[in-house]
């Protein structure tokens, strides 16, 4: 079959199995799984790809389900993390959160788009490609992978430093609109701390007051922000300050101990570096320390991992193969030129390609409006557009 005959019959396959991915999907979402505790769902992730015809199917030691088909020289990997953030407040939902309700055209609950969607959507691909055939020169990977929403990109720093998986190319199915993004930026968590000297409530003039420090400071801080880079691809970098927190003996005591948390958002050409010593000159003159947080986090293997929380910043030129490669998918599936852009928020593509290089881009099912917020939910037609794309990506992908 030529390319026009092949994106026929896998339009026309995902089409039929419309309603398998949505009962996948929904299946999914009906077992609860925050960061560190997907060992449920990831068990349900493994019968599901079972069921589908995968060549090979394995859980690695941070909990990451790895299944294969194929055994080609040219390797793509198709990710997707399984945990979700809770539900905030229930008063909010018009649905219960997990139901994984199927009704109006949609797949509802928490983790549809963000990014349960992106999995069963991924599974009926390879579905469809165990019917069809995968090209002899590809071997797929499709990852569920763990403990995103706590550390993005660890769970890829592990696969590709622990586990040695190293693709050649990446697609992150992270909620894109049915548009393909080719980057975003980067991000790192800063905590700047400032001693002061207790004294007695009574007479603070014999204190040293860290609040009032941390208050200079955070001042310099919404001024910095101003201040900071721009891309004319990724937008401009930001800083802000998310927690205050301050410390005395008393309730009647100078306070002795502050610090802020900034969450600072990085555009092109900003690095850990730059973007530490930028706080430090905006707070020259006030006594403060400036770290970059690390993170440590417990899977439920009981496999203890971390890493730094610095979340480099990364892009793929439009002209780069796996984003025209993306782009001819597109056209070839929905007969109409993509929209190519960039997600607001992060992605393990910060260690796919920010850390270790590998050409990436995005294509999800669902908005990412919707993710982390009340009634969650996908189109059908998403999903079954996205199953489409990834079973027909690897037809178009070069030997």
């Amino acid at each position: 079959m030529n390319i026009k005959e092949i994106s026929r019959k896998i339009n026309q396959i995902a089409e039929s199995y419309a309603s398998y991915t949505a009962v996948n999907l929904s299946k999914l979402v009906r077992v609860q799984s925050l960061s560190g505790n997907e060992k449920e769902v990831q068990a349900l992730v493994v019968d599901l790809m079972k069921e589908a015809g995968f060549d090979e199917v394995r859980t690695d030691g941070l909990g990451n389900v790895i299944g294969r088909i194929g055994n080609g020289p040219v390797i793509l990997a198709i990710d997707g993390h399984i945990d979700t953030v809770d539900t905030g407040n229930l008063t909010n939902w018009d649905k219960p959160p997990f139901s994984g309700d199927i009704s109006d055209g949609y797949v509802w609950g928490r983790g549809t788009v963000d990014q349960k969607g992106g999995i069963a959507s991924f599974i009926t691909a390879g579905r469809i490609l165990k019917e069809i055939g995968v090209p002899p020169h590809i071997t797929l990977y499709c990852t569920a992978t763990v403990m995103e929403e706590d550390c993005d990109g660890l769970c890829w720093k592990y696969l590709i430093e622990e586990e040695g998986l190293r693709p050649h190319y990446a697609i992150s199915t992270e909620p894109t609109n049915l548009n393909i993004y080719r980057g975003h930026r980067g991000r790192m968590e800063i905590r700047v701390s400032f001693q002061g000297v207790s004294a007695h409530g009574s007479a603070p003039e014999r204190g040293k007051n860290a609040i009032y420090m941390a208050s200079r400071a955070a001042l310099e801080i919404e001024k910095l922000n101003d201040r900071l880079r721009t891309d004319d691809f990724l937008g401009k970098g930001s800083v802000t300050i998310s927690e205050f927190v301050s410390g005395s003996p008393s309730l009647c005591a100078v306070a002795d101990y502050a610090h802020l948390h900034l969450d600072r958002r990085l555009t092109w050409g900003e690095t850990k570096e730059s973007a530490v010593a930028e706080v430090d000159q905006a707070l020259e003159g006030i006594e403060h320390t400036t770290e970059v947080l690390w993170y440590d986090g417990k899977a439920f293997t009981g496999k203890e991992y971390g890493m730094e929380k610095y979340y480099p910043t990364w892009k793929i030129a439009e002209d780069e193969p796996i984003v025209t490669t993306g782009a001819e998918t597109f056209r070839q599936l929905f007969a109409r030129e993509p929209l190519v852009g960039k997600w607001t928020f992060s992605t393990n593509g910060i260690a796919i390609n920010g850390m270790h290089g590998i050409p990436t881009i995005g294509f999800g099912p669902g908005n990412e409006v919707m993710a982390h917020a009340p009634n969650e939910k996908t189109p059908v037609s998403d999903l079954v557009a996205a199953s489409a794309f990834y079973a027909l990506f690897t037809h178009l992908l070069d030997k």
